[in-house]
């Protein structure tokens, strides 16, 4: 595309809107940031930036390298990094000693809250209702709102934009048996994205209940097993998975997180990728290996006087349903599909770690229904730039981020992919190479390349034998 004529006009319409301020849109506006000539803003209707506060736990990590920031791993130039952070702050020494490789969750939350509040394209308070296409001045019309504290919104204007950038993120998942529930303002059934507002309620609670046996659910038992006193724990952790199984964290296991293998997975037949996607959970759903070994030693510690930890740690289990009992206390309905059983657990707090589900682009994007490109389950197609597949008449582009698990594989949501989807994406919207991208970037070669011959390089100038029929 051509940006902008006229940078400086504050009338003039935006080469690219960004609707959600998480850290996939702030990488990308970060790396917009050096580009003079594009004309860019971004809209979050939160009051600032935030990075799953209800989980910022004291020794939570980042579950990939710092290196995997923002910006670093496309351009460690920028002034963005997270390194610069350290050098802004006078605290580059102390994190050279303290050889870190893996950040807090705490610092990786303070150092986008820092690139936040120095990009002035950001705009926090805003909330778009809608996406328009006015196929007269081949234009997209962005709705814009202020949320209210009373639930409502003040409409507060319209942008305009060639094109628009999608990061509206995820939103905690809870299951259906437990929905009424949770939404039971007097009772203490909560999302683990809630978990810290609600931390003194649970230990006051007499018996607690974690559902979900993912990173989130072991760090909230963790946390509550820490806190409560020995002999009286009183802990319920269950979940469905067969394990409470470690991430996959071998560094050739690891190369699924590359631009490598999201191209080999973008070109696979949709049937296929469906078949892929669950059954790679272990690649980002599974528990760090750290934080297991910790809640084992845990329960050791507790055992060295004698007796065993009041607790109990159930994998292979799901609610089937769930109910308020007329003394006070939750009921949860529990089966073990594997052993063909099923009991009662009765527990007076629950806390659902159940993960969190791609936001719906339905809301947003209704008015370009009629224009959207559906797969056969009927979600969005999405092409290999992050594009929306939009019928001819709309000139303009819609790309999206975190949106793409089903067309991109198990890297959308990683972090470490964030700032090579982001130079993607200006690459493609500027028409050039606003930033070199490697063409290589995994020792993995993932699937066969029939075009060239899977050979030795030593070996290519001698004889080939050819291979028998069917091997």
């Amino acid at each position: 595309m051509t940006p902008t004529a006229h940078p400086d006009d504050p009338a003039a319409p935006h080469d690219l809107v960004g609707i959600g301020i998480g850290p996939a849109n702030l990488s990308l506006a970060a790396l917009a940031h050096p580009l003079t000539r594009l004309r860019t803003a971004f809209y979050d209707q939160r009051p600032h930036f935030t990075w799953h506060p209800g989980l910022l736990l004291d020794d939570a990590t980042v579950q990939v390298p710092f290196l995997a920031d923002l910006v670093t791993l496309v351009d460690p130039t920028s002034p963005w990094t997270f390194l610069n952070h350290l050098k802004d702050r006078e605290r580059l020494y102390p994190f050279y000693f303290a050889e870190h490789f893996h950040i807090r969750r705490t610092e990786y939350d303070a150092y986008c809250r820092w690139v936040a509040g120095r990009l002035p394209a950001l705009h926090f308070g805003h909330r778009a209702d809608a996406v328009r296409w006015n196929p007269e001045r081949a234009l997209f019309e962005i709705d814009l709102a202020r949320p209210a504290a009373d639930g409502g919104a003040e409409a507060t204007g319209r942008a305009h934009a060639r094109n628009v950038v999608l990061g509206i993120g995820s939103e905690p998942h809870v299951p259906g048996p437990l929905g009424p529930l949770a939404e039971d303002p007097d009772l203490p059934v909560l999302h683990a994205a809630d978990y810290l507002a609600h931390r003194d309620t649970l230990l006051a609670a007499g018996h607690v209940t974690v559902v979900g046996t993912g990173q989130s659910g072991a760090e909230v038992f963790l946390d509550l097993l820490r806190r409560r006193p020995a002999g009286r724990e009183r802990l319920h952790w269950i979940g469905r998975t067969e394990a409470f199984a470690p991430m996959e964290y071998s560094k050739l296991g690891l190369e699924h997180f590359t631009p490598d293998h999201t191209r080999y997975f973008h070109d696979l037949p949709e049937p296929v990728r469906d078949r892929l996607v669950p059954a790679q959970w272990q690649l980002h759903k599974a528990v760090d290996a750290a934080t297991l070994a910790a809640v084992h030693d845990e329960l050791y510690r507790r055992t060295l006087h004698g007796g065993w930890p009041d607790t109990v740690l159930t994998p292979g289990v799901r609610v089937r349903t769930a109910g308020r009992l007329a003394a006070g206390g939750i009921e949860l309905h529990l089966e073990h599909p594997v052993q063909g059983t099923r009991t009662r657990l009765v527990t007076d707090a629950v806390v659902l770690a159940t993960g969190h589900r791609q936001r719906p682009l339905d809301r947003l994007l209704a008015a370009l229904d009629p224009h959207l490109r559906r797969d056969r389950a009927g979600r969005p197609r999405i092409d290999e730039h992050f594009r929306l597949v939009l019928d001819p008449p709309v000139t303009g582009t819609v790309y999206v981020q975190n949106a793409e698990l089903h067309t991109h594989g198990v890297g959308a949501p990683d972090l470490g992919l964030a700032a090579w989807r982001s130079a993607t994406i200006l690459n493609h919207l500027t028409g050039g190479q606003a930033y070199r991208l490697p063409a290589r970037t995994a020792f993995t070669t993932f699937g066969l390349h029939p075009r060239t011959p899977q050979v030795p390089s030593a070996r290519r100038a001698g004889r080939l034998t050819p291979l028998a029929d069917g091997t």
